[in-house]
């Protein structure tokens, strides 16, 4: 009897520990408890902050709550570049390469791909060449960043070039005014972009005006530049009537853009970054906390309250933001590709990780081609969603076929 005993006991010690140590087996009508394994990658994201970018922070905050931040366990790691990058080029490219120092670093996805991106890039693949760089919305020139990154996702500078003076234009506008400073027509893409819709207004019958405004990189700040978006308006709308559809190159603008352009008059197509968060909760007071992360009900509320002010049909976005849907898609897209699900420069592949976070909105896009050469890049793509006009609905955008001669202007 004390020999069995002690058997027993002995077994009751074997299976606790089997048990403990993860043994398939369980006892019947509990489920088995798994081991969460560790992750075989490591997806970085590089994004501006709050006060410059916000849309696009959000994106990497949208993949770190699917996916788990990497000092938590998962796979994202987020950092942020400064907001005075421009002065502070050192530390944006020590911020972005930095990230190839940890191991499992596979990917890195950097949105607004800023000034400073292509030698980051650069410096990570003397360290790491296996880590996929993706550019996100590059600033610099397409020949620079194409040097560098595997993959760059520019807004369809191009296309949107002849669109957004069309869909002025179908709005009755007459004059269209171009906001932007001497840093952002230095880029190839923007200054591409002018010169069609110059040219489209000219075969439109619209009258076309550049106007300045400080750079919020320079010392005035972010506060400086929106104070003199908010005095100069008035004056504006005086200037070039209630007709005028405006448009500002930089996302700090866009607020006190839009909030004057309510109390005044004039048109607001879409940002150079469209987002009905692009400016619209601030310049409107909304409080969209409970909305967060819901598109479609952010531009429910967005509208309702264009309608309320009387802005209805006179202003515009994408019904999706693009900073945040650059920065989720390129994010899953590197995700899927380091998965073995998808191919880095397949064009579908990536329209397929951008539909992911833009459910019932229409994408076009295509390879960038230079319009020097006519050679087509392989690794730079060129994206545009469908515009949303308050209270009148898609302008069918995405299915527009942009006239041939607008793709050759320079």
């Amino acid at each position: 009897m004390k020999k069995t005993l002690i058997m027993m006991l002995c077994f009751a010690m074997v299976s606790g520990f089997a048990f403990a140590n993860g043994s398939k087996e369980a006892t019947p009508g509990t489920t088995p408890v798994a081991t969460a394994a560790a992750p075989a990658f490591h997806v970085g994201i590089v994004t501006g902050t709050v006060s410059q970018s916000e849309d696009d922070l959000r994106g990497a905050e949208r993949l770190i709550k699917e996916y788990g931040s990497v000092a938590d366990g998962g796979i994202i790691q987020h950092v942020t570049y400064p907001d005075n990058f421009m002065d502070e080029a050192e530390t944006t490219i020590s911020v972005i390469s930095g990230l190839a120092d940890d191991p499992l670093m596979k990917a890195i996805v950097v949105n607004q791909a800023v000034p400073g991106t292509t030698e980051a890039f650069r410096r990570v693949k003397e360290k790491r060449s296996d880590v996929l760089c993706i550019a996100g919305e590059a600033h610099e020139d397409p020949g620079v960043i194409q040097s560098a990154a595997d993959l760059a996702v520019n807004n369809d500078f191009v296309a949107r070039g002849y669109l957004i003076i069309h869909t002025a234009h179908e709005l009755g506008c007459d004059t269209f005014v171009h906001i932007s400073f001497p840093r952002h027509l230095s880029y190839e893409t923007m200054s591409r972009r002018v010169a069609i819709m110059r040219a489209t207004c000219e075969d439109l019958g619209m009258k076309f005006v550049m106007e300045t405004a400080p750079d919020p990189t320079s010392d005035v700040g972010v506060a400086g530049a929106q104070q003199y978006i908010l005095e100069k308006v008035p004056a504006w709308i005086e200037q070039y009537g209630q007709k005028a559809a405006f448009f500002c190159t930089n996302d700090a603008h866009t607020e006190p853009l839009l909030k004057q352009l309510l109390a005044y008059g004039g048109y607001f197509i879409e940002a150079d970054l469209p987002s009905p968060l692009m400016g619209y909760p601030g310049a409107l007071g909304l409080d969209l906390s409970a909305e967060a992360g819901d598109f479609t009900a952010i531009l429910k509320k967005v509208e309702s309250a264009i309608i309320a002010k009387g802005g209805a049909g006179r202003f515009g976005t994408w019904a999706f933001s693009y900073g945040y849907t650059t920065t989720a898609g390129l994010g899953q897209h590197a995700i899927n590709v380091l998965k073995g699900e998808s191919q880095l420069l397949k064009l579908s592949d990536l329209m397929k990780a951008y539909n992911k976070f833009t459910p019932g909105a229409k994408w076009n896009g295509s390879f960038y081609s230079d319009v020097n050469t006519g050679v087509r890049a392989k690794n730079h793509v060129l994206i545009y969603q469908d515009t949303y006009i308050m209270g009148k609905g898609f302008m069918g955008n995405a299915d527009i076929v942009v006239p041939e001669k607008y793709f050759s202007i320079k």
